[in-house]
C-alpha cells in the first residue's frame, strides 16, 4: 500500500497537481478496505494511463499523416501540372532545378495508367527529422549510388513524436527509385534513422477522401482524448482530499507492525513479550511511558515492566550531546568501547583538535576557521529546519569540531609565530641581518645580539634564515616524538582504570604493566633523551644513541653521551624492553587454565575478572579453548610490539604535514619570486 501511495505521489506530481487536504472525511476506512480501494484506483489509473498513451501515439500518427498528404499532395498536383502545360507546349522553357521533376513525376502517373511499369518506378513518403535530414538525404544516395531523387519540403514543422511524445522539428520528404533492390535499401535506411514512413496514394481523388478521413479521426480522438483527460482529472481531485490521509495511516500501521515484529508471543500466557536493553537511570521514565498508553488505549490489563537477571554483556551506550556527538562519532569510527571500560572520546575533544593544529598552526587561518564555525553555531537553528547538501551536513554536524580546531590552531600559530604563513614580530627579535636589507640572511645567517630568548613561541628571524630548516625540523620532530608517546601512555593508563574497576589483577599484572615497561624503555627513553639534549644544549646524535642501544650496547657513547652512567643505563632497559615481551605472552594463558581447572575442581567459585577472556560464566566453562585464549594472547602482544614502533612513527606525519604546510613561504624566501617557488617543490610534493 506505501508502494501505492508513493505512485500516486508522483502521478499527481506528473500532472501538476497539489493534493488537498480535506478536513473531514466521509467515513474512516480499515486498512483491509483501503487495500482494496488503493487496488481499484491503481487499476484504473494503469488503463487510463496505457489508453491515453496509445491514443495519443495514434493522435501523433494522424497528425504526421496529414501533413504528409496535405504537403505531398501539394507538389504532385504542382508537377503534374508542370508536366501536362510541357506535354502541350514542347517549346516552353522550364527552370532548370524543375527540369527532371515533371519527368519523374510523368513517369509515376503514366506508371499508374500502363501497370507493366510498375515496378520500374515507385517512391516513398514520410517524416525526418530536421537535423538529420541531410545525412539521411546522403546516405540514400550512396546506398542507390545515385540512382533516386529526394524532395524535400521547404518549411519544418514542431509536431509530437509519436515514440516520445516530445515536440520534434520534423520536415516531410518524399524519395523517387526505380526497382526492388533499392526498395529494400531505402526501407532498412528509414528504420535506422527512426522515419516516419506513411502510404500515400498516387490518385488525387483518393488523396482527398484520405484527408477527409485523416481529418476525422483526428476530431474522434481529439474528443476521446478530452474525455479521458477529465475522467483522470477528476480520479486526482478525489485522490489528492484523502492522500495525505492515507498515507498517514498507512505509516501508522506500518509502524505498529514494525513493533509488533520486535515482540515475541508467549502461547502460554497469551500476551506479548518485548525484550531489550535500557539505561538504568531510565527506568521510572518507561514505566510512567507504559502507564500513560495503558490509560489512553483504555486498556483493562497494564503493560508489566520487569527486570530481567542475565549474564550476557549489556551493550556500550553514551550519552552525548550536540557538543560531544561528533567527537563520540569519530571515537565509534575506528572501534566501541565493551560494556562499562573507559570511553576514550572524553580525551579525543582535547586531543583530535590539538593535534589538528599542531599540523596546521596558523592564526589567521585559525581565525577564518573560527568564523565559520562560530556562523555554523549562531544560526545552527536556521540549519537544522533546512535539508542541506552533503558536504554542509558534515561541516554543520562538526562545527563544534572546528570551533575547537580554531581555537587550538589560533594558539598553535602564536606558537609557531605565523598569520597566513608570514611571520609576525610582535617583540623586538634576539637576532639580527648583517646587512640593513637582509639580502645575506639566506646564505651567511643572522647575528646574535641578546642573551634573552622571544618571549613568546618562535622567533620569526628563523623564517628565510640559512638554518631554518635544520632548527624547525629538529624541533617539531622531536616535539611530535613527544606527544606521540605522551598519548601513547595515556591509552595505557585507561587500560589500567578498566583492569582496576574490573578487579581484574591478571590484567594488571600480565597486561598493563610489560606494555608500560616495553613502552618506555624504548620511546619513553627517547622522549627523556629529547627534553635532556634541549635543557643541555648538547649535540649529541640521538639516532645513533638509539640504534646502537641494540646494535652494540657496550659500546662506548663518546660524544654522544648525555648523562653519567647512561651505557649501564641503557643496557637495563634493553634487558627490561626484551623481558617484558614474554611478561605479556606467557602468563596470562597459562594462569588462566589454571583457575580453570581449579574451577572445575569445585575449588573456585565466582567469576573471574571483567576481560574478555576472564569474564567467563559457569554454564559455559566447558567452552573454555587454551589454544584459542593462547593464539589470541599472541596476537595482542605481537600486535602491541609492532604498534608501539609505527605507532610512534605515525606521530611523525605531525612534522611532515607541518613541513608541508610551511614549505611554499620557505620557497618564497629562498628564490624570492613564485614563479620560482612553484616550478622548485614540483619533485618534493
Amino acid at each position: 500500500m506505501a508502494r501505492k501511495l508513493r505512485w500516486f505521489q508522483d502521478q499527481l506530481l506528473r500532472a501538476k497537481q497539489t493534493p488537498v487536504c480535506r478536513h473531514t472525511l466521509e467515513r474512516e476506512l480499515k486498512l483491509e478496505e483501503l487495500e482494496m480501494k488503493l487496488t481499484e484506483l491503481e487499476t484504473e489509473l494503469l488503463e487510463s494511463n496505457c489508453n491515453s498513451e496509445k491514443l495519443k501515439r495514434s493522435y501523433s500518427e494522424l497528425m504526421e499523416m496529414g501533413l504528409v498528404l496535405h504537403k505531398t499532395s501539394t507538389s504532385f498536383n504542382s508537377a503534374r501540372r508542370t508536366a501536362d502545360i510541357q506535354r502541350r507546349q514542347p517549346d516552353l522553357i522550364v527552370d532548370a532545378e524543375d527540369v527532371n521533376h515533371p519527368f519523374l513525376l510523368e513517369q509515376v502517373h503514366e506508371a499508374s495508367i500502363n501497370p507493366s511499369k510498375q515496378a520500374q518506378l515507385g517512391f516513398v513518403a514520410g517524416l525526418v527529422v530536421n537535423s538529420k535530414c541531410h545525412s539521411f538525404e546522403r546516405i540514400l544516395f550512396h546506398a542507390t549510388r545515385g540512382n533516386m531523387y529526394f524532395k524535400r519540403s521547404t518549411q519544418a514543422d514542431f509536431v509530437a513524436d509519436p515514440a516520445s511524445g516530445e515536440q520534434v522539428e520534423k520536415v516531410v520528404f518524399i524519395v523517387f527509385f526505380a526497382g526492388e533492390r533499392a526498395r529494400l535499401k531505402i526501407t532498412k535506411i528509414c528504420e535506422t534513422f527512426g522515419v516516419n514512413r506513411y502510404p500515400f496514394p498516387e490518385d488525387s481523388a483518393r488523396q482527398g477522401l484520405m484527408k477527409v478521413e485523416v481529418s476525422t479521426r483526428l476530431s474522434e480522438l481529439q474528443a476521446t482524448l478530452n474525455s479521458g483527460v477529465v475522467h483522470r482529472q477528476n480520479v486526482f481531485t478525489n485522490l489528492g482530499y484523502n492522500l495525505d490521509h492515507w498515507i498517514g495511516m498507512v505509516r501508522r500501521e506500518k509502524a505498529v507492525y514494525c513493533a509488533l515484529n520486535m515482540l515475541s508471543v508467549d502461547v502460554t500466557s497469551k500476551c506479548l513479550v518485548a525484550e531489550g536493553w535500557c539505561p538504568v537511570k531510565t527506568k521510572p521514565q518507561i514505566q510512567d511511558a507504559l502507564q500513560r498508553a495503558t490509560v489512553d488505549s483504555n486498556s483493562q490489563l497494564s503493560s508489566i515492566f520487569h527486570v530481567v537477571q542475565t549474564k550476557e554483556s549489556p551493550p556500550t551506550f553514551y550519552e552525548t550531546n550536540k557538543f560531544t556527538a561528533p567527537f563520540q562519532e569519530i571515537v565509534n569510527a575506528y572501534g566501541v568501547a565493551r560494556y562499562q571500560e573507559a570511553n576514550p572520546g572524553c580525551f579525543t575533544i582535547v586531543t583530535f583538535p590539538f593535534l589538528f593544529a599542531v599540523m596546521f598552526g596558523d592564526w589567521g587561518h585559525g581565525i577564518a576557521l573560527l568564523s565559520a564555525a562560530l556562523y555554523l553555531i549562531l544560526k545552527e537553528n536556521h540549519f537544522e529546519s533546512k535539508k542541506l547538501g552533503d558536504f554542509m551536513t558534515m561541516a554543520f554536524g562538526g562545527r563544534y569540531i572546528i570551533l575547537l580546531m580554531s581555537i587550538f590552531s589560533i594558539y598553535t600559530g602564536f606558537i609557531y609565530n605565523e598569520f597566513f604563513s608570514v611571520p609576525i614580530f610582535i617583540w623586538d627579535s634576539a637576532y639580527s641581518c648583517r646587512e640593513n636589507d637582509c639580502s645575506d640572511a639566506s646564505r651567511i645567517g643572522l647575528v646574535k645580539w641578546s642573551e634573552l630568548p622571544y618571549p613568546f613561541g618562535l622567533d620569526p628571524a628563523w623564517h628565510g634564515s640559512r638554518t631554518e630548516l635544520p632548527f624547525t625540523n629538529s624541533l617539531k620532530m622531536k616535539m611530535s616524538v613527544l606527544m606521540g608517546v605522551s598519548q601513547l601512555n595515556l591509552g595505557l593508563m585507561l587500560s589500567w582504570w578498566n583492569a582496576d574497576f574490573n578487579h581484574s589483577k591478571l590484567d594488571f599484572w600480565y597486561q598493563f604493566v610489560p606494555q608500560l615497561l616495553f613502552l618506555n624503555s624504548l620511546f619513553g627513553y627517547l622522549s627523556m633523551l629529547i627534553v635532556i639534549k634541549w635543557c643541555q644544549g648538547s649535540k649529541a646524535d640521538l639516532y645513533h644513541v638509539m640504534i646502537y642501544m641494540f646494535l652494540s650496547p657496550s659500546e662506548p657513547l663518546g660524544e654522544n653521551q648525555l648523562f653519567w652512567g647512561q651505557n649501564y643505563f641503557q643496557r637495563m632497559l634493553v634487558m627490561i624492553a626484551l623481558a617484558a615481551v614474554p611478561w605479556m605472552l606467557f602468563p596470562k594463558p597459562f594462569k588462566l587454565r589454571k583457575l580453570h581447572e581449579q574451577r572445575m575442581q569445585g575449588r573456585i567459585y565466582g567469576v573471574l575478572g571483567g576481560s574478555d577472556t576472564e569474564s567467563v560464566d559457569l554454564e559455559h566453562e566447558e567452552e573454555f579453548n587454551f589454544n584459542e585464549i593462547f593464539v589470541h594472547q599472541m596476537i595482542h602482544t605481537i600486535e602491541f610490539v609492532l604498534g608501539t614502533v609505527s605507532n610512534t612513527a605515525s606521530y611523525l606525519r605531525l612534522w611532515a604535514l607541518r613541513f608541508n604546510f610551511c614549505f611554499p613561504l620557505i620557497c618564497k624566501f629562498y628564490n624570492r619570486k613564485a614563479s620560482k617557488c612553484y616550478k622548485s617543490s614540483k619533485g618534493v610534493k
